[in-house]
């Protein structure tokens, strides 16, 4: 189970993925932050090869984190070491690379073809594996443009596939459909919540599932309490309005009363809590790759040792369905 498929892509990737967000650093919207805060390139570094050491080979990253900073850092770490990875990024957002302010979507097919060429200098690579849009709510129509120009890079050789990332499951099933070379969908999904609809898609088009968001922002990594508050130069500190795991800054108490509920279950047969709640995402689809964010050693290192432990037995699955209310 250490290994799958990414849909009908035929390209092999750990069951496992690198989330490469924070590793990005600060980035910001106006004066809302949009990176993780302050983070230290060479630590970064150390976890991109300590995931590979480990047997974790798929790593998520987009041209907007950090704007483009994280691109560059995968670059680095993976320096001497390319045909040992599976790199995915996505496209769709704009940014300034010096002010690090991000500017608005940017959905046409004239920015695929820039945006993929800037990717590519940044990566420091002659192909991306895995190419992802990255505006979540495109309509439909406008996706459907990008199709022929995403099937044109894949014959240049410059992609190996394609996917969206969207919660939309009606979006995900019109790009499937209309893209020989779309191979995934990604989703934010955990087990506390999240976008089941767009499962059923990914079975019908033989898609694969990547997670975004496996770790709750953070919440089932088991540090967070009631009285924990975010710096204001964390994302989560701010708490845009999707942010709904924090408010204010601070722990949702609905999600953290959820933890409490599965807690025993996640962390039972030696897991930790975080170890859990990416086993029960392999409990509940194995169509899943979950891409938990790390930028430290240590971090990486937890969620590896996921892979050792597997998914949850079908009687665990079936016992935290139950207690979240979904059986």
């Amino acid at each position: 189970m250490k290994t799958r498929f990414l849909g009908r892509s035929g390209i092999e990737v750990s069951a496992l993925g690198m989330g490469c967000w924070a590793i990005g650093g600060p980035f910001w919207a106006g004066e809302q932050p949009l990176g993780w805060g302050e983070v230290d390139d060479d630590e970064s570094i150390r976890a991109v090869r300590r995931a590979l050491d480990l047997g974790v080979t798929f790593f998520d990253t987009a041209n907007v984190y950090g704007a483009g900073h994280s691109e560059e850092v995968l670059a680095r770490a993976l320096a001497g070491r390319r045909d040992e990875a599976v790199i995915a990024t996505k496209f769709g957002g704009t940014f300034d690379e010096t002010t690090r302010q991000v500017g608005p979507d940017d959905g046409s097919p004239a920015a695929v073809d820039r945006a993929v060429r800037e990717s590519l200098r940044r990566l420091r690579t002659d192909h991306i594996d895995l190419y992802q849009l990255h505006i979540n709510a495109l309509p439909i129509p406008q996706a459907l443009d990008l199709v022929p120009v995403l099937e044109d890079l894949v014959a240049q050789g410059l992609i190996r596939a394609y996917g969206w990332s969207t919660d939309f499951p009606e979006r995900a099933d019109a790009f499937a459909s209309a893209g020989e070379h779309c191979a995934t969908i990604q989703a934010d999904l955990s087990v506390l919540r999240g976008s089941y609809a767009v499962l059923p898609v990914a079975e019908r088009h033989d898609l694969g599932v990547i997670v975004r968001g496996p770790l709750a922002m953070g919440l089932l990594g088991g540090r967070y309490t009631a009285t924990s508050a975010l710096p204001r130069d964390d994302v989560r500190g701010l708490s845009p309005d999707w942010m709904t795991y924090f408010t204010d800054g601070r722990p949702t108490p609905e999600f953290l009363s959820r933890i409490e509920a599965i807690r025993e279950i996640l962390a039972s047969d030696g897991r930790t809590l975080a170890q859990g709640a990416l086993a029960w995402l392999w409990a509940y689809d194995a169509r899943t790759v979950p891409i938990p964010g790390c930028r430290t050693v240590a971090q990486v290192e937890e969620n590896a040792g996921a892979l050792t432990h597997g998914p949850l037995t079908p009687e665990q699955l079936a016992e935290v369905e139950r207690l979240m209310g979904r059986a």
